[in-house]
């Protein structure tokens, strides 16, 4: 069929609205943990609650998305209009999340509230009516799940962006440039020492390669705060000395130590980010159309919506599929920094692993449309659930020196990962057209806010089962003395822990009515009935 082409142009144009999207979303599951428990301060459990409380408003606000974005009637569309309404404030937000304010213990938690619970309201605003605007594009379901391809593209290239330049941005920003002096005392043995030129809250030092260990050559011994540890993070004042005893690298210069303030780091690497989330979304917003209307007789009517959304049997089991494997990929991103940082001793190897997971999502979402159409839809998603599942548990068996074990483990697992967010929001489409074909109404907003609500409570979820696992075993991000005990939590939370979701998913998936013969039968039939008005 020809009949509901997308021109590749207007592909590319919305899959740049999900990069955009990404930038922020990636941006806050991979990076904001570690800046809320490291950065500014606030405890694990306190993190958890935050993150999960949050979330139990979007249920409402995504519903009450769907809603409104259904009734807009404006001479952009219906869910067009919402993406240019809300690019600047998506950004200012953002920004906002990763600002430290000089507030008190009380005072930050509030701060933090604040402004992720806005992080959450404004995402939803956005990102309802971009998923729904995928659904009216084309009344192609073939075509549908080409774009949802492109989208995937674009949301693994801007997850790519931000996960893989973020760290440096950070390193670039909030380098300090002290005056430092580097001495020999014996073999693999240097004491450091650090004139501060000014005023830094966060100041995070390490060696470049992340192997020596730090002690503090001025604290008495046996203090738990002067345990070895591969970097120290403390206040420094201006023009007061800090000194370190470093061992376990053969030579030590002035380069080679790295200080960073992350306070500064952080925020202004993420002006820099909103500022491209801001444009991306501005170009999905000129580049795109509106194409599938709902039936010209339709009334109306929210109660009779609501009572269409609660009988639709597809959408239901993808609602709560959505939600697994969100849960799934958001506990995999939420601990990564934790690993790298404190597991294999090298945070900015973890840049480089990121990359590696987007290339191989970016080349798992190309081959979806083709996987699809020999296997279906249904069947594909519940072989890259266990696949990927079983893979990534394999994590497990690996120690700080199988770099490469773990790279090839991770890659490997993402490839297959990266079919289910690609399939899952075209079969999100796929269940508007089933309810139309059903009930002769179409509320596309409402069906996909299920995709933003899965994608937010999941995050949710798991964000407060990471902080959790590392609250159970003591984590403090403040106290280095913490992270040993702590560490084989995060290999758990970075390898079976989150393999067990997708078992319990796939396990769900095969109960999923929508095959592809059913789907060519539908699609077919709302063509017919569309020529028809």
């Amino acid at each position: 069929m020809i009949k509901g082409k997308v021109p590749v142009i207007e592909k590319v144009g919305y899959a740049l609205g999900d990069g955009a999207a990404n930038i922020a979303w990636r941006g806050v599951a991979t990076f904001l943990f570690i800046f809320y428990t490291d950065v500014f301060g606030l405890s694990p459990v306190t993190v958890g609650f935050l993150i999960l409380v949050s979330r139990f408003s979007d249920g409402i606000s995504d519903v009450l998305m769907g809603v409104i974005g259904d009734r807009t009637d404006s001479k952009y569309g219906k869910f067009r209009p919402w993406i240019l309404w809300t690019a600047i404030p998506l950004g200012v937000i953002l920004t906002l999340l990763f600002t430290s304010p000089e507030l008190g213990a009380n005072g930050k938690i509030v701060y933090a509230y604040i402004t992720y619970i806005l992080f959450t309201l404004i995402y939803t605003a956005n990102n309802i009516p971009y998923g729904a605007l995928m659904g009216v594009m084309t009344g192609n379901d073939e075509e549908r799940t080409s774009i949802g391809s492109f989208r995937m593209v674009g949301a693994f290239a801007g997850g790519m962006l931000v996960q893989g330049a973020l760290l440096f941005l950070v390193a670039h920003y909030g380098d300090v440039d002290p005056d430092i002096e580097v001495s020999k005392l014996e073999e693999d043995v240097f004491k450091v020492e650090v004139l501060a030129s000014k005023n830094v809250e966060h100041a995070n030092i390490k060696t470049n390669h992340g192997v020596a260990t730090f002690v503090w050559s001025d604290l008495e011994e046996g203090e738990d705060e002067n345990e070895p540890t591969n970097r120290k993070s403390f206040t420094m004042e201006k023009g007061k000395t800090y000194s370190f005893v470093v061992a376990g690298e053969k030579e030590l210069s002035n380069d080679d130590i790295n200080i960073v303030d992350q306070k500064k780091g952080y925020s202004k690497s993420m002006y820099v980010m909103s500022a491209l989330l801001v444009l991306l979304m501005l170009v999905t917003f000129f580049s795109t159309k509106e194409r599938v209307l709902p039936p010209k007789n339709q009334k109306t009517n929210l109660k009779q919506d609501l009572k269409d959304l609660i009988s639709n049997r597809p959408w239901i089991i993808l609602l709560a599929i959505g939600l697994l494997f969100n849960i799934y990929n958001s506990i995999k991103q939420g601990v990564v920094i934790y690993y790298f940082t404190y597991y294999l001793n090298n945070q900015l190897l973890s840049a480089s692993y990121l990359v590696g997971l987007m290339l191989a999502s970016i080349g798992g979402a190309f081959i979806t449309a083709s996987l699809s159409k020999k296997i279906g839809k249904r069947n594909l998603f519940i072989y890259a659930l266990v696949f990927s599942g079983l893979v990534n548990a394999l994590l497990v068996f690996c120690n700080p020196e199988n770099i490469g074990a773990i790279f090839t483990i991770g890659i490997i697992s993402e490839f297959a990962s990266a079919v289910l967010p690609t399939l899952f929001f075209v079969m999100l489409g796929d269940s508007a057209d089933f309810s139309e074909w059903k009930n002769g109404r179409r509320a596309t907003g409402l069906i996909y806010s299920a995709g933003s609500f899965a994608t937010k409570f999941g995050g949710g979820i798991a964000g407060f089962i990471v902080m959790q696992v590392l609250a159970l075993f003591g984590y403090n991000g403040l106290d280095s003395s913490t992270i040993k005990d702590a560490i084989p939590g995060m290999v758990m939370l970075m390898s079976w822990i989150p393999a067990i979701i997708t078992i319990i998913a796939a396990g769900l998936m095969m109960f999923y009515p929508l095959n592809q013969k059913k789907m060519s039968e539908i699609t077919l039939e709302l063509n017919t009935r569309r020529q028809s008005e």
